[in-house]
């Protein structure tokens, strides 16, 4: 790897851990609230009537709902931030790239000017740790709210 070649990505990082740590706070604080909205619902109680389980996978979809809502909102930071760098020109282009990038999903044809590509991979290294996040406030949810035998 040729050392002076790091150098021409630098704007790049500049610009894509400050977003990583905005998308961070974010997220945090949309998980904080989410909690705080549907607390009362945390403890569904004896899962021997089947309207306990209703209300738990009603409980869960409305959290899926709300976490899927928050990987938006970042989706739309990082489109909005590559449309004001100039990274892409055009809104459609600009969520869908952040999108997949956020995803890793991976199929689709468009892509960043090579000296902005740093930039999509720090969204991607961003979505992963999103969806880690989300995945385990969903699992301390699940383990909060499922209904147990016995209760």
């Amino acid at each position: 790897m040729n050392l002076n070649e790091v150098g021409f990505f630098e704007h790049a990082w500049v610009w894509g851990v400050p977003l990583i740590a905005v998308t961070v706070v974010i997220h945090v604080l949309g998980l904080g609230l989410i909690r705080l909205l549907l607390g009362d619902f945390y403890e569904l109680g004896p899962a021997q009537a089947p309207a306990r389980l209703l209300g738990f996978a009603t409980f869960m979809g409305l959290t899926v709902t709300l976490i899927t809502t928050l990987h938006v909102v970042q989706a739309i930071v990082w489109a909005l931030a590559y449309l004001w760098l100039g990274a892409l020109t055009d809104s459609r282009e600009a969520i869908l790239y952040s999108l997949n990038a956020l995803t890793s999903f991976g199929h689709t044809q468009i892509s960043l000017p090579e000296h902005w590509q740093v930039l999509g991979a720090l969204e991607a290294l961003n979505g992963i740790m999103m969806f880690t996040l989300s995945g385990a406030f969903l699992f301390g949810m699940i383990q909060r709210a499922w209904p147990r035998a016995g209760d």
